[in-house]
């Protein structure tokens, strides 16, 4: 699972000045252009304007659902979106991240509207309201060339990289398990969820080839953590004990897509074939419930994960660049 991107933003210079709430930018370099007013996203519908931004500017991702971002939204999960004229232009984000010491910040516009200094008063906004709540780094992923540039122009620094790996479902095979080991889904048995984090979820956090140690309390593992029940598994060792996990995120917007969660084995379980019998488990899941595809993403340093999936015909689509800069 990883942060939202930085996608689609402008480098035009802005000066912008706090006038209260809403936050109102104009941009100095283009005169002709009326200012963009940046607010919290509060009402259903601010939140579906949200949603809208993110799926015309990442088509390729699953988008949480409303009832999703109704149940984050407040506290340190901050969603904005940005108007001009009375029409959104774009939206932005804070949450926190699931590394260490970070705040993740997604700065997004939609493509009518780029090039005219809206991604540039998003970011200056969101950089704010991250040094507000005690962030001592802002976090951004970017998959292409111009945000990569954004990102640098204003200070932010490259310190890791991961992939996108897409699989295309077609007659998948329910896997076998080996002797002394049984899979079963979460909706079998809802409470062993919660035993998963302890028994699987902390070290495979642990062992992330990430650039900051990893932190996903109990309370995020039981919320934001899950897949759908029926889609997320469990591989029980004779005694009953969970020695590993997969699952998959449904995509409400795109029914046949679908975005793999977090996969981990226990260490002492790990090289015997667990890993890939809980994938093949999903992918088998997928075929059944008439998916078409589905993708994951995996760290640079996580070259067993990439070569499993490559063993399971999973091919690269895109490379992510995360950012960082200092508040």
């Amino acid at each position: 699972m990883t942060s939202s991107t930085s996608r689609s933003a402008s480098t035009s210079p802005t000066s912008c000045v706090e006038t209260g709430s809403p936050h109102t930018c104009g941009v100095s370099s283009l005169p002709a252009v009326s200012a963009v007013t940046i607010r919290p996203a509060e009402s259903d519908d601010d939140l579906e304007s949200w949603r809208r931004v993110r799926l015309e500017v990442v088509p390729m991702e699953r988008t949480a659902t409303l009832e999703e971002l109704k149940s984050l939204a407040g506290g340190r999960h901050l969603f904005q979106i940005a108007e001009r004229d009375g029409i959104v232009v774009g939206s932005g984000a804070l949450v926190p991240s699931s590394l260490a010491g970070a705040g993740s910040i997604a700065p997004r516009v939609m493509p009518a509207h780029r090039r005219q200094g809206v991604g540039a008063a998003l970011l200056e906004y969101l950089l704010d309201l991250a040094r507000v709540h005690g962030y001592p780094v802002a976090a951004a992923d970017t998959d292409d060339p111009g945000s990569a540039r954004f990102a640098e122009h204003f200070g932010f620094v490259e310190v890791d990289r991961q992939v996108e790996q897409v699989r295309t479902i077609g007659d998948e095979p329910e896997p076998t398990a080996p002797v002394g080991v049984s899979v079963i889904a979460v909706s079998e048995r809802p409470e062993l969820w919660a035993a998963a984090y302890h028994q699987v979820g902390l070290a495979g956090l642990a062992d992330m080839a990430v650039s900051a140690p990893m932190e996903v309390t109990l309370a995020e593992w039981e919320s934001e953590w899950i897949a759908d029940p029926a889609a997320t598994f469990l591989a029980l060792d004779v005694a009953g004990e969970i020695i590993g996990t997969a699952g998959l995120l449904a995509d409400a917007d795109v029914a046949d897509r679908a975005e793999h969660a977090f996969t981990t084995v226990r260490r002492d379980w790990r090289g015997r074939g667990i890993a890939s019998l809980l994938k093949r488990k999903t992918l088998h899941w997928a075929a059944q419930n008439g998916l078409r595809e589905v993708y994951t993403w995996t760290q640079r340093g996580n070259a067993d994960m990439r070569r499993l999936n490559e063993h399971l015909g999973f091919v690269t689509r895109t490379e992510s660049i995360r950012y960082e800069r200092p508040l």
